[in-house]
Formats: structure tokens, C-alpha cells, sequence
């Protein structure tokens, strides 16, 4: 790629502007840039972290380093649910930790998935965190979808609100493609700024996906699939269907981050890796 040349839409207006802070996020590996960042990614403190292998839904245009981490769900009494790993203890430089893990589909699942970001410092990415995994209805969630306008903040989302999915559409994209919320994960009882933000999405091509992928088999449920909601560029919130705006660089059906133009792609799972931030020392 020419030296003038950047992963930015042209009519984003962005290019130069966060050329140097993105080349910041990809040498401390994380994506999440500043000082405090880069601190926290150098430090030896905490408990886990490292290099992770994880699944994600693809990044596709725009700055962000690597995909945004599927989380894997379940359906509990028609309540969706956000699957946690199974907690052990294993001996880490010298000392025993907990950490949470289990293979899914094949794949070994594992909180330091969502160790980015800030999130290792959330009371909810902690391996023994008593916490409800119910997705849960976010603060604000009408303003970003308008059949979320008349649900409660905290109520649980269930399989039912998501029974038009094959035929939901907002006037952004095509329709039919599938149903979205915005949610929360492991979140209960904690400060605004330490709430885990999910993406939830039923659709008709995540049930055609499971059909084919091991690991979509066992991370899905009728159609479901959620992913922990923060960019990977600079820790924005997207969303899939969301903004008017996401058609001026082709992601109207897709999740879109306003902030620097980043698109992810919610039908196309892969196996990505980075540097896990260390949780807190317990």
C-alpha cells in the first residue's frame, strides 16, 4: 500500500486526522490507543492476559485492528442468555489465578476474549463474578431502535421480540435480513461506565450459518448470535442497522461504527487473535 494511502472512506473526512493514533492501537496490539491504554498493555500486574485466540465477527473496512468477539448465547425459558466459561484455577507465573474456559464448537472459549478496551477492568469479565447472564435491554435502547422504544431498561430479551425477524426492516438496507437489539451483558448492579454492551441479532442467515460451522452450531441458537458491542478501534459502540449514514460507505447491512467509519460484518465469523489485557489483581 502507498505511503498516502489509508483504510479511511474518503468521505469520512477522517484520514489524516487519526492516521497516527490507529499506528498507536496496532503496536500495543489492542486497539484502544492513549496513554493509559498503552500503560495497562505493557504492565506485568493483573491476573491473565496475554496472546488469545478468539472468534469474532470480521472487521471489514475501516481502522479497526480485528473483529469484535462473539459472545456465545443460549435460550433459557425463552429469555436469551450470554454463555460464561466454566471457572478453574491454573498456575500462572508462579501463583494460582482463575481464570474461565471451555471448549465450544471446537473452539476454547475464554473470558479474556473480551480483555480489551477497558472491559478486564468490569466486574462482569471476572471468572467468578456472581452475575446473571441474561442479555438484558439497554439504557437508551429505543433511541437506537424504535420497537426497543416501549421496553423497560433491564428487562430481559426474549425469543418472542424477535418473532417478525424475517421480515423486520428500519428503512436502512434491505430488509428481512434480520431482527437487532441492544443489550446488556453481566451487568447488573454495577457503575453505567463498567456495563458490558452487547449487540444481539437474529436472522434467518445465522440459522443457514449453523448448518455449516461447528462453531456457529454450538456459539448460535435459533437464529440468535450476539458479540460483545465495542469497536476495536477506539472502543465506540456500533450497530447493525442503526444509522442512515452507514450507506455512504456501503454498511447498511452491516454494523457500523460512526466514530471512524469501521464496518464489521455479523455473517461472517472468524478466528482472529490479540494481546489480552490483564484483569486486576484479585
Amino acid at each position: 500500500m502507498p505511503a498516502d494511502e489509508d483504510k479511511y472512506p474518503t468521505e469520512s473526512g477522517r484520514r489524516r486526522f487519526v492516521k497516527g493514533v490507529v499506528g498507536s492501537a496496532t503496536l500495543a496490539s489492542v486497539g484502544t490507543g492513549g496513554a493509559a491504554a498503552i500503560g495497562t498493555a505493557t504492565s506485568s500486574t493483573g491476573a491473565g492476559g496475554g496472546i488469545t485466540q478468539y472468534m469474532a465477527i470480521e472487521n471489514t473496512d475501516g481502522p479497526a485492528p480485528r473483529g469484535m468477539p462473539i459472545v456465545p448465547l443460549t435460550i433459557d425459558g425463552g429469555e436469551l442468555k450470554g454463555v460464561w466459561p466454566e471457572v478453574k484455577e491454573v498456575t500462572e507465573g508462579g501463583r494460582t489465578i482463575q481464570v474461565a474456559e471451555q471448549d465450544i464448537g471446537g473452539v476454547t472459549y475464554s473470558s479474556q476474549w473480551f480483555q480489551y478496551c477497558g472491559v478486564q477492568t468490569y466486574p462482569g469479565v471476572r471468572p467468578d463474578e456472581d452475575q446473571n447472564n441474561t442479555f438484558r435491554v439497554a439504557s437508551g435502547a429505543g433511541n437506537t431502535y424504535e420497537w426497543m422504544s416501549d421496553l423497560e431498561t433491564g428487562e430481559p430479551l426474549t425469543v418472542d421480540m424477535f418473532d417478525d425477524y424475517e421480515e423486520w426492516g428500519n428503512g436502512i438496507g434491505r430488509s428481512g435480513l434480520g431482527k437487532p437489539a441492544v443489550g446488556t451483558w453481566r451487568s447488573e448492579d454495577v457503575e453505567p461506565q463498567s456495563t458490558m454492551p452487547v449487540q444481539v441479532l437474529r436472522s434467518p442467515k445465522i440459522e443457514q450459518m449453523a448448518q455449516e460451522d461447528e462453531f456457529v452450531d454450538a456459539a448460535t441458537e435459533q437464529g440468535f448470535m450476539a458479540w460483545l458491542n465495542k469497536c476495536t478501534h477506539f472502543c465506540c459502540v456500533p450497530g447493525f442497522k442503526s444509522l442512515e449514514g452507514s450507506a455512504n460507505f456501503g454498511a447498511e447491512d452491516r454494523v457500523y461504527c460512526q466514530c471512524h467509519q469501521s464496518v464489521y460484518d455479523p455473517f461472517s465469523p472468524v478466528s482472529k487473535s490479540f494481546v489480552a489485557l490483564p484483569r486486576p489483581e484479585e
